[in-house]
């Protein structure tokens, strides 16, 4: 096991295969809620990317927030590329283009989702502000083509980026272009991971529609309302979808873990490092027929960072990550996991919730899938649109979240947190809507007014 984990076990047969996923399993009493959120960030004086290095770069935001908050910074090799925080503050991490990620704690109620999020945004426009680094809430950064963006010096990327280009038309714009909002959740049993899986999967396209904020590429209008989403249908089709299995008889941890160890491998970390595996299968692996690794077996953290390089629209790990929501304003922020706990955790909102889409076939799923990057929430659906989906899918997370109640020091229960949600609904307009109107109008097609509008 050379240069493993020496604290990880090796894989000894498919049930610890199982047992890595299944062991996220715990009682309703210690379910919590868990939401990661990603920011796109830029210089203003003059607009342009931000580098990793220089004394205004990411690295001196990084070490800005060790010294003033105390987190501690995580390596790769050479460079900082993450902190984690001090108890019950999550971590910070890099997306390959920068985009500044709080992988937040979990937490007990949405309230306490609304104060990390105001507090992690404050620290970091403060500490950003004398390095003129600022934040956008939007789902994709609307100006500059990916070879503009500064690559962040994280290993896994450097590995991911040539990957990419050979598997999709967009995987690189995911990887330096886009941001989202994750939803992090907990289940009980693999019955109630199952349930919510496919509940996931089938709303994620009506999540997509809602939180659509992402109307530009390249300085134009994209011709899509979540170019994010987009970009995700033309990724890499081996570790992306709607996971169409999810949805038939026998579903459970060991056919999602047939579906993982299909799925090709970017990387086995040794000694510190990543070994280039991309492409190889995890079965070779466990036979030890890795050719970079001749003779190695993998180890359970080994498999656990392999599932964490799948990306289907609902992800299982030891929990549910609900991955279809472009990044926005820190209000949407607390909306997106707002949404899925109504839906989730409140047991009589999950049966309407399965109740309103079991009859769904998987074509249905899949043409929601494609279509609603370009229309949201106008989208057709059966007799009538996605936007009268999205209605009876928010009544039953209201209801969900009103069954919660928990409330804040003010008395109000969590459904103040949907008021972004049901006002779009009230609407039909989503915010990438909004941005075209004054895109076309008022700002006379200058994106440049956008990165002002839609700052953090």
């Amino acid at each position: 096991m050379a240069g493993a984990d020496s604290t990880s076990p090796l894989i000894e047969s498919r049930a610890d295969l199982i047992e890595a996923l299944a062991r996220g399993g715990k009682p309703r009493a210690r379910w919590r809620i868990g939401t990661e959120h990603e920011k796109p960030i830029f210089h203003r004086n003059p607009l342009r990317p931000v580098a990793y290095s220089g004394p205004h770069g990411v690295r001196a935001l990084l070490d800005g927030i060790i010294a003033k908050a105390g987190w501690a910074p995580v390596w790769d090799q050479s460079a900082i590329i993450g902190l984690k925080g001090p108890t019950g503050e999550g971590g910070i991490s890099l997306e390959p283009g920068g985009q500044f990620e709080l992988s937040g704690a979990p937490l007990e109620t949405l309230h306490e989702t609304a104060e990390e999020t105001a507090r992690h945004i404050t620290l970091v426009k403060a500490l950003g502000r004398p390095l003129d680094i600022n934040f956008l809430g939007l789902g994709v950064t609307p100006l500059w083509a990916v070879k503009d963006i500064p690559a962040m010096p994280k290993s896994r990327y450097g590995i991911m980026t040539p990957y990419m280009e050979k598997v999709g038309t967009l995987g690189t714009s995911m990887m330096y272009r886009s941001a989202t909002v994750q939803a992090n959740l907990d289940f009980a049993d693999e019955a109630d991971m199952v349930k919510k899986l496919r509940v996931g999967l089938a709303l994620q396209p009506i999540a997509t529609a809602l939180f659509a904020n992402s109307p530009f590429i390249d300085g134009r209008d994209s011709g899509y309302l979540s170019f994010r989403s987009h970009i995700w249908l033309n990724t890499d089709r081996d570790r992306t979808g709607m996971l169409p299995f999810a949805f038939e008889a026998g579903m459970g941890f060991e056919r999602y873990v047939d579906h993982a160890l299909d799925v090709p491998m970017y990387f086995v970390i040794r000694n510190g490092r990543y070994v280039n595996t991309a492409g190889e299968s995890f079965r070779s692996f466990l036979k030890g027929c890795l050719p970079q690794l001749p003779g190695e077996k993998p180890t359970i953290v080994d498999w656990e960072n392999h599932l964490s390089t799948l990306f289907p629209e609902v992800r299982l790990k030891q929990f549910l990550e609900m991955r279809g929501a472009d990044m926005g304003s820190a209000q949407a922020v607390v909306a997106l996991p707002a949404l899925w706990t109504g839906l989730l955790y409140d047991e009589s909102a999950l049966d309407a919730a399965w109740d309103l889409v079991k009859g769904w076939t998987a074509a249905e799923r899949q043409a929601l899938r494609d279509e609603v990057p370009r229309t949201a929430l106008k989208t057709p659906f059966r007799k009538g649109s996605v936007r009268e989906v999205a209605r009876e899918v928010l009544a039953i997370a209201t209801a969900g979240l009103t069954n919660r109640t928990r409330r804040d020091a003010a008395g109000r229960d969590e459904t103040v947190h949907l008021a972004l949600l049901q006002g779009i609904v009230d609407s039909g307009r989503t915010q990438a809507e909004r941005w075209l109107d004054l895109y076309r109008g008022e700002w006379a097609g200058d994106l440049s007014k956008i990165f002002e509008a839609a700052a953090l």
